[in-house]
């Protein structure tokens, strides 16, 4: 390789893709938009309803001026002459509402001197407000907007960046969730505004950005997570992502989602604590179905967290310690001693520690709320 070109990849055909550099430019789709924190929020009201809205609420305010008007159209004096019809009233409301009127048109009678007074001023004061409304709204929306993300940045501690929110990211989000994960603990970063959008609606903090980047990663507060998920489409991408993340957190755990597995040891190069092979582990799900569909069925319900069986990992406690693993109120498939994972016949881990975490099948237990 020449000129810092990074290693290829083949897809499906066979066609080696070129691992892309760090790009300085921005990625296309919405990140030419910018990058930027996108906090939990209703979905709001459409903005075309909006606007319509405070048309026909301007346009209520400017009728009901001109019947009051033409109601008391007798004390008004016209210095065109003659009397004041309803064109004039409506002339008259509308001038008034919008500016401080041109003289033409004048209240004359103490009646329509006092509903000018208490009456037409605080109309015009509602249909100012009506037409200033939306800007003031986006600049109160902005301010609490950036306050909160201010007040967000400043709590954020040992939470989760989950990179990409396709079918793997959403997946890897549920299984969090049902493990009692909060939603204020995850921040999902992905490219697309419309994908972070959505996962704001999930209740879920957004940043829009090519993670890739560092300042994009720096958004989600990446080097103050404690946990990365990485599963974006692409393995090349992936080994990027992967790379930048571990640069900015030495500590953290990265799990990181590939579809070929000859590409999981550049990911375990790359930074990567645990790769999942998408592509290979479906397979192999398939073929466990096709000879045994009732394996097939276990093995599928214990990775859907929250029905059925479910995969554990907690502490010893204090009981269990010095005890075999069979003698655990449930089922011990592994015990983790330090960094090292022991399966349950292995001689080593015949005796239970007050260090050691057991990974467990236990019945789903639906989570509250």
């Amino acid at each position: 390789m020449t000129n810092g070109e990074q290693p290829s990849e083949p897809d499906e055909t066979g066609v080696r893709h070129r691992l892309p550099g760090r790009r300085t430019g921005r990625a296309e789709s919405d990140v030419e938009a910018g990058d930027r924190v996108i906090m939990p929020a209703r979905k709001p009201r459409a903005p075309l309803r909006q606007v319509s809205g405070r048309l026909l609420l301007a346009l209520g305010v400017l009728v009901a001026t001109t019947v009051i008007v033409w109601l008391d159209r007798a004390g008004y004096n016209d210095n065109a002459g003659g009397g004041v019809d309803f064109l004039d009233a409506a002339y008259y409301a509308t001038v008034t509402l919008s500016t401080t009127g041109y003289g033409d048109i004048t209240p004359f009678s103490d009646s329509a001197r006092l509903t000018n007074i208490f009456v037409i001023t605080p109309l015009r004061v509602l249909f100012l407000i009506i037409l200033v409304g939306t800007t003031l709204e986006v600049l109160t929306e902005r301010t609490r907007l950036q306050w909160r993300i201010g007040r967000w940045r400043s709590a954020v501690r040992e939470h989760t960046v989950v990179i990409g929110y396709g079918t793997k990211g959403r997946s890897a989000v549920d299984t969090l969730l049902g493990q009692g994960v909060r939603r204020d603990e995850i921040v999902v970063v992905d490219p697309q505004r419309k994908v972070i959008e959505q996962a704001t609606l999930d209740g879920l903090v957004g940043v829009v950005g090519d993670a890739t980047r560092t300042d994009t990663l720096l958004r989600a507060e990446l080097p103050r997570a404690s946990r990365v998920v990485v599963a974006p489409e692409r393995d090349d991408t992936a080994v990027l992502i992967t790379l930048t993340a571990r640069q900015l957190n030495k500590a953290a755990t990265v799990v990181a989602a590939v579809r070929e597995d000859e590409n999981a040891p550049l990911l375990r190069q790359s930074g990567a604590d645990v790769v999942v092979t998408s592509s290979s582990s479906a397979g192999r799900l398939l073929g466990m179905s096709m000879l045994s569909p009732h394996a097939g069925a276990v093995m599928e319900d214990l990775l859907t967290y929250g029905t059925g069986l479910d995969i554990y990992e907690r502490p010893v406690i204090r009981a269990e310690a010095g005890h075999s693993p069979r003698e655990c109120a449930d089922l011990v498939v592994a015990v983790v001693r330090g960094r090292r994972v022991l399966n349950f016949n292995d001689p080593e881990a015949a005796t239970l520690q007050l260090t050691d975490r057991v990974i467990t099948i236990r019945p789903a237990v639906t989570p509250a709320g």
